[in-house]
Parts: structure tokens; sequence; C-alpha cells
């Protein structure tokens, strides 16, 4: 699976098919992350693993049919945290079931730590072509507070690293963080833009319930920024990165014009994909209908049950064509280039209710581009949840 040569495919605009790696397994829980990520003392077995992911990509072969793969990303849990060699198995497994062309982009998320950033040169020969570095902050009292592991310095030799070895890179930043000013974060996402990176994730710290920062909130231990300060972060980040040349093309995505996330925009665009490994969630094309796919989160029962019956999906829910429009209005929405009306149109049966357009466009919450595709306006990326009820209705 190495990839001979700097240049990634240009995006198609189309959807696309991607494959979902989920690895596990961290070094250490944040006390913000709700995501399917454990925590294991004892050494993982990863040819055991390796060779589980490649019996259920067969499964996920026999449902998905013979496929060109557009992006391959490997998230977790801490991806980084795998040997290369671990990593080369399954890519190579991927090759054997679908076809993959040269080019493709092939993301793997990391942690800046200085141990995962040796093991890059490993990843880079098995096939990796972008990584995702998960910087979070830029100054080391909130990477404590974070519950990261890694320092400022850490993460900047990462970035480096990073740089030198890797076509594409990107890193996560989170703001709305207790106590921080816009003026604050812009001079930390001036800091961030500075390192040439040419794709940043800028997420909001949102407290989510089952997390340790929950019960934190709740006490009022941890204070966030209230609404109002929450946009003004907002609109700073859209204005600064825009003024930088990374524009958002998604909510929470900014890109200089062709570094945008290929695997992302698959899911934004309602393309396919498959995902592999425990707790990973999937959408198929399967006749007219659309499979959602989920697996066993536990990772050890996963194991198990990929051994004992060739996968470890626990659903595989027919979606019907509503359900799929729906789906694809809320993904789309998010994007700067909008929602493919015709699209929409073919699956949903119908047009947009013309009272709940008009109400919307006149408040200046969506925008026509052209006859063929409707988005969000920046002041209707504010409130996206209320702007896709409203539409979905």
């Amino acid at each position: 699976m190495a990839e001979p040569t700097s240049l990634l495919l240009p995006d198609t605009g189309e959807p696309g098919f991607g494959i979902y790696i989920h690895w596990p397994f961290c070094a250490a829980k944040c006390p913000y992350c709700d995501f399917n990520s454990h925590v294991r003392h004892q050494k993982i077995d990863q040819p055991r693993f390796a060779a589980a992911f490649l019996k259920e990509m067969q499964e996920m072969r026999e449902l998905s049919g013979p496929k060109t793969v557009t992006s391959i990303f490997m998230g977790g849990g801490t991806p980084s945290l795998m040997d290369p060699q671990t990593v080369a198995t399954i890519l190579d497994g991927i090759a054997r079931f679908w076809n993959v062309p040269r080019g493709i982009e092939i993301t793997m998320e990391a942690n800046p730590t200085s141990v995962e950033a040796e093991r890059f040169r490993g990843y880079r020969a098995a096939g990796v072509n972008r990584v995702s570095l998960g910087v979070q902050a830029l100054n080391d009292r909130d990477l404590k507070f974070l519950g990261r592991l890694h320092s400022v310095e850490d993460a900047l030799k990462a970035v480096r690293l990073a740089r030198e070895i890797f076509p594409r890179m990107s890193f996560d930043l989170i703001y709305a963080r207790p106590n921080q000013t816009v003026s604050e974060w812009e001079e930390e996402l001036k800091q961030a833009i500075s390192y040439a990176v040419d794709h940043l994730s800028l997420y909001q710290l949102t407290i989510e319930e089952g997390t340790p920062f929950f019960g934190l909130h709740k006490a009022g231990k941890i204070i966030t920024p209230d609404e109002d300060r929450a946009a003004e972060l907002y609109e700073a980040t859209q204005d600064l990165t825009a003024a930088q040349g990374l524009p958002a093309y998604e909510v929470s995505n900014h890109a200089r014009p062709g570094a945008e996330s290929r695997h992302n925009l698959t899911y934004w665009r309602y393309g396919d994909y498959a995902g592999i490994g425990p707790g990973a969630h999937g959408r198929l094309s399967h006749g007219p209908a659309k499979l959602a796919t989920a697996t066993e989160r536990n990772p050890e029962r996963w194991l198990e049950q990929v051994e004992a019956r060739g996968h470890g999906m626990v659903e595989q829910e027919a979606l019907n064509r509503d359900e799929q429009a729906d789906e694809l209005l809320l993904m789309g929405l998010r994007l700067r280039e909008g929602v493919d009306l015709a699209r929409w149109q073919e699956l949903s049966g119908r047009d947009p209710d013309p009272a709940r357009e008009q109400f919307l466009l006149e408040h200046g919450f969506i925008e026509r581009l052209g006859n063929s595709r409707l988005r969000c306006t920046p002041k209707g990326m504010l409130v996206l949840d209320a702007v896709v009820a409203d539409l979905a209705c």
C-alpha cells in the first residue's frame, strides 16, 4: 500500500466510498471525551486484532459489493498506538477486498507525544499520506485541564515532523474553554496557522453526559462560555481563518483550497462507508435502501464475536428513503457547498416546504445556490440544528 507520490487525487465532488477503521485503545481517557475509547494496562495483542479487522472487512465486502475506495480513515481511540506493521496489515487487507487506487487519501489520527511521533516514518511507509494530530490547545495550562498527556513542546515537535513526512497534515484545537477570551483564542489560532498547516479542525468544547467533565460542570466546578460568548468565539474563528486562507468548508473544519478532508466529505455528502472495528458505524447502499451498521463497542467482546462469527455487528438497519433524505439534509447542511436539492428531492419524493423555506430565506438562515443547491448562511450555521429540523418537516 505504500504510496510513491506526494500528490493525492483531487476531489471530484462525488460522495465517494470510504473505509473507516476504529482502533479503540488510548493511553489515557480524556475527561471531555465520549468517544468509544478504552484504556488497557496490559499489552494489546495487535496481530490478533489485525486478523479480526481483516475478518470483519470480508463481511463488510459482502454487504458493500465491489467498490472503488476513495478514502481510508483510521480513528479512535488513538490509532498511533498501533505498530506500523499492524497499520500495513490493515491497509493491505483493504486492498484485497476493494479496489484501492494510488493517490487516495489515507488518514491516521495521532496524538503528538514524542514516542508516537517516532513511528511516523513507519506509518508513511505503510501507506498513510495524511495525519490528523490531536493537539487540542497551544498552552500547557489548558492541555493539563483537558487531560492531555503531551506538552506544547511535544505538539510542535510532532507538527514539524508530520510536516516533513506526510503530504498532508491537519490538527485539532478545542476552543470555548473556561475563561478563554476572544483575543486569547485569536492569538492561539494565528499561532496554529503559522505552522504551515493546510487543514484545521476547530471544535467548541462541549460537555457530554457520561464524561468526568459532565459531573464537574453540573457541580459548578467547570464554567464554560455562555451562548453569546460562544457565538463571538465562533464568529471570530470564521473571520480569522478566512482572512488567513483557511475558510470553513464545514461547520468545524477549515482548509486551504484543495486540502479538504476527502474522507469527511464522504460523510457530509452522504456517501457510503464501511465502519470496521469496535464501535464503528457505517452506511452501505443495499438496493433502494441504505444499511446503517454498528459494531459491538467493547473491544474484547467485539474480538470474540468476530472470531466466532466473522463480524462484530450488533445493528444492521435498512433506512428507508425518508430516513435517508433526513440524513442527507442533516449532513449536507453542515457544508459550505450545501445540499444537492435534486438528490434530496429524489429521496424524499417532495420539494422543501415553500412556507418554511421562505421563512428561513427571509430571515437569512439559508440561501439558494442557483436552482441546484441549498445551504446555510453563516448566521444559519449558528442555529444549524433548528434549520435542519425546520426543513426536514
